[in-house]
């Protein structure tokens, strides 16, 4: 079973940094896209950011230009750089890893919560 496994959350001030890790038990080859999502309290899971097997990526149009997505091969890593926070940004952050054989199988971390204050 795949895990994948969340880091780097935590508490930060509007306007400042964090970056989140996600570490995944299998080659991260093996999937076709792998992205974040986030979940505020009372609000759907949205997608923040995605990347796919050819490095291109994709994002929320509330994250353009302040986060960055990324992956290290090597370390079967998926990575969210972001910068200049808001208190909007505020929610549980989810790893997603989609798998394609027949049909899609999507994977999910375990979450990890961001909070940014005023």
């Amino acid at each position: 079973q795949v895990q994948l496994v969340e880091s780097g959350g935590g508490l930060v001030q509007a306007g400042g940094s964090l970056s989140l890790s996600c570490a995944a038990s299998e080659n991260i080859f093996t999937f076709y896209a792998m992205g974040w999502y986030r979940q505020a309290p009372g609000r759907q899971r949205e997608l923040v950011a995605t990347i796919i097997s050819s490095g291109n990526t994709n994002y929320a149009d509330s994250v353009k230009g302040r986060f960055t997505i990324s992956r290290d091969n090597a370390k079967n890593t998926l990575y969210l750089q972001m910068n200049r926070l808001k208190p909007e940004d505020t929610a549980v952050y989810y790893c997603n890893a989609k798998r394609y054989f027949l049909a899609t199988t999507d994977y999910w971390g375990q979450g990890t919560q961001v909070t940014v204050s005023s």
